[in-house]
């Protein structure tokens, strides 16, 4: 099961800088946010469970990072280089 929701959660991330690279979404539109939001949580929540603390500590912030993203949406206020809603 740690494996299975890992590799998920890293699908995810990875998922989330497709776009962007493509030049389809900019870095900082809100479906990324959410791709890299899930996935980063999910690594991170395994690694809590496994003890790997190092994981931990980058999942987290990069699941922190994105929810500050998402916060600043849902209050209206779109991060630079993203389109108002």
């Amino acid at each position: 099961m740690s494996q299975s929701l890992q590799f998920i959660g890293a699908l995810l991330v990875l998922a989330s800088c497709l776009p962007a690279r493509l030049g389809r979404l900019a870095p900082a539109a809100t479906p990324r946010l959410w791709l890299r939001f899930v996935g980063a949580s999910l690594i991170t929540m395994d690694a809590f469970a496994e003890q790997q603390w190092g994981f931990l500590l980058l999942g987290g912030a990069c699941a922190l990072y994105a929810l500050s993203g998402l916060v600043d949406w849902a209050r209206g206020r779109p991060a630079p280089g993203r389109e108002p809603a």
